[in-house]
């Protein structure tokens, strides 16, 4: 069940930085097209998550299909947010200085803004990926895959034998899960650092 928890976030998560990276990318000079973006990926948060799952059922009946529908509606928020974030504060200094070498707009954007955009578009991966966890268990509901199964069975056992135990030790394994995909995460963000550094220091020199 752990397993399959860590699946459900996975694929949620990586959906949502798809389509969150790809709204950021195309609206960022489209100021109308950015802003019903960020107002539309706001609204889903809004939606509490018992009333999201439940309006779900009717379209995509039980099980993965909600599941995964409604986590990444609550995950693109974070992401495109970021995204925008990022590419918005890099340095004009260091686009100039890759133009001047001979880069196409489409080789600056690639080689020069997203690695520079990366460390604050990963702080947005991480905070989604944290909120996925936890709300992946509520996707019991609609009996969706995951650890929630056994959180909310063992709540509706409360004050049988071992209830409580089911109860803590499907949450701890949730707790320890998004710990561990935090800490990937943050590894990744390590390993990806040396680059922004080298194209920060081409920049300050040019």
């Amino acid at each position: 069940m752990t397993l399959t928890h860590a699946v459900v976030v996975i694929v949620s998560v990586a959906i949502a930085v798809t389509l969150g990276v790809a709204a950021a990318i195309f609206s960022r000079r489209k100021t109308r097209v950015r802003a019903v973006c960020l107002n539309v990926t706001s609204t889903f948060m809004t939606i509490p998550a018992m009333a999201l799952f439940g309006l779900l059922i009717p379209l995509l009946g039980l099980g993965w299909g909600p599941t995964i529908t409604a986590l990444v509606m609550y995950a693109l928020l974070p992401i495109l947010h970021n995204t925008i974030a990022g590419l918005d504060g890099v340095d004009p200094r260091v686009k100039r200085a890759a133009e001047g070498i001979g880069l196409t707009p489409v080789q600056v954007f690639r080689r020069v803004e997203l690695p520079l955009a990366w460390p604050v578009m990963l702080i947005g991966i991480r905070v989604t990926t944290l909120m996925t966890v936890s709300s992946a268990a509520i996707a019991a509901y609609v009996n969706g895959p995951g650890l929630g199964g056994d959180i909310f069975t063992g709540l509706s056992r409360i004050g049988g034998a071992g209830a409580i135990n089911q109860v803590l030790a499907a949450v701890i394994l949730v707790v320890l899960l998004g710990i561990i995909l935090d800490l990937l995460l943050q590894v990744l963000g390590l390993l990806t650092g040396a680059r922004r550094q080298r194209f920060s220091r081409r920049g300050a020199a040019s």
